[in-house]
């Protein structure tokens, strides 16, 4: 049997034992960690996917910037709906089992936004994708969290970074489907049939954990929140509310400000998370270098010099340049939080990133729908301005919390 060793009456027979267990212990946790990345990588192709089409989306239903800030307005109401419940879903049942049903509804409603033909199906179905979207997203982030405690070192900065590789690679493969002039409903089942491949193949190497907590512990539904996770979850916020826009606005930015033609329109997303998923995947290395307190000051600054960049040069190549600056920014915010607030002691880490993620997915969500109406009211570039003020108020919340020691 493969990693099987026999002891024999050799001094060296236990050592090698032990070495065998220690290579067979090693290869699995890192089959769990491949595991779980894959499950971050296909939530992140799915969003990719969908927002890769957003353009394609809105001439097809012939909405108006208006309209389309509208539609994405029944997505954060989704994640307002589940947002109290799925945090102790994940504590009840297992974040093992949350995840793999969250993934499979949500690749499910992303089939279902390629055959929308009329405004109200788009908003309905943007409304159950918002709902699988957090159930999934607590959950993954739940199994980050345990998997970096398997591991005893940070790796949460790395599974971020498989959320961002696959969302510049959902932006590729929106290029080469408009490349190749297929629909957008061929488009999302192919994706759909990809990602269901991935949860059969690696749902059993979840790391599988299960809290009862007992009756005198339960809490209330809306109990007081912990204070240091509120305002983790502001700092999130700000930059939640950065990527929210790059998602759903980045290709409309390029295609109706910068005037890119064709799969061009995708260049400008294509940069942002190209560069977002560079920056996670190095920042745990960053982080042991300069201290998690500098590396989030940075970040801040290179959000907001990101977009008033390509606010003041609205060109192809100085805005390309800008949304990578902004990738780069926003890339260590979100996972150093989670991993912060997921060490938070007498908390179970589903219930403290349902807290942070409360606060924070109101700027991912609420932030996109917000700004179309501005835009319809001023203009694109206005919007991106507007927004630009959030990445100099993470520099500055970084001394708000305290638990930010590193």
């Amino acid at each position: 049997m493969e990693g099987e060793v026999k002891i024999t009456d050799k001094p060296n027979g236990a050592l090698a034992y032990k070495k065998a267990y220690k290579d067979v212990r090693a290869s699995y946790l890192n089959r769990v960690r491949w595991a779980v990345t894959l499950f971050y990588f296909s939530m992140g192709l799915n969003f990719a996917t969908w927002a890769s089409r957003i353009p394609d989306i809105k001439m097809a239903l012939g909405l108006t910037e208006g309209d389309l800030g509208t539609m994405l307005f029944s997505i954060p109401v989704g994640q307002l709906c589940i947002m109290p419940f799925s945090g102790r879903l994940a504590v009840k049942y297992g974040s093992h089992k949350t995840v793999v049903i969250g993934l499979s509804l949500y690749v499910t409603t992303l089939i279902f936004l390629g055959f929308a033909e009329q405004k109200w199906q788009l908003a309905l179905v943007l409304f159950f994708f918002g709902v699988c979207s957090n159930l999934t997203n607590i959950s993954v982030n739940t199994q980050g969290i345990y998997t970096e405690g398997l591991f005893k070192r940070a790796v949460m900065s790395s599974f971020h970074g498989a959320w961002s590789l696959a969302g510049f690679t959902g932006a590729l493969i929106g290029i080469g489907m408009k490349a190749l002039h297929l629909t957008t409903s061929v488009h999302f089942i192919i994706v759909a049939v990809a990602v269901w491949i991935v949860i059969l193949l690696n749902y059993k190497y979840l790391v599988k954990v299960k809290s009862q907590p007992k009756p005198a512990e339960k809490k209330k539904l809306f109990s007081k929140p912990d204070t240091v996770l509120l305002w983790l979850g502001v700092m999130s916020f700000c930059c939640m509310l950065s990527e929210g826009i790059m998602f759903d606005w980045s290709g409309v930015y390029f295609s109706d400000v910068i005037k890119a033609d064709g799969p061009l329109a995708v260049l400008g997303y294509a940069s942002f998370m190209a560069m977002m998923a560079t920056g996670r995947f190095l920042g745990d290395k960053a982080i042991r270098k300069l201290g998690r307190k500098k590396v989030l000051i940075i970040s801040g600054f290179l959000i907001s010099t990101g977009l008033y960049t390509a606010v003041l040069f609205p060109y192809i190549i100085p805005a390309t340049f800008a949304f990578m600056l902004v990738g780069l920014g926003v890339s260590t915010v979100v996972p150093s939080v989670y991993s912060i607030a997921g060490r938070r002691p007498n908390i179970e880490p589903s219930i403290a990133l349902q807290t942070v993620s409360s606060v924070s997915f109101l700027g991912f969500m609420l932030g996109p729908p917000v700004i179309g109406h501005v835009a319809h009211l001023t203009s694109l570039r206005i919007s991106f301005a507007i927004i630009g003020v959030f990445g100099v108020m993470i520099a500055f919340l970084v001394y708000r919390v305290k638990a930010i020691t590193e």
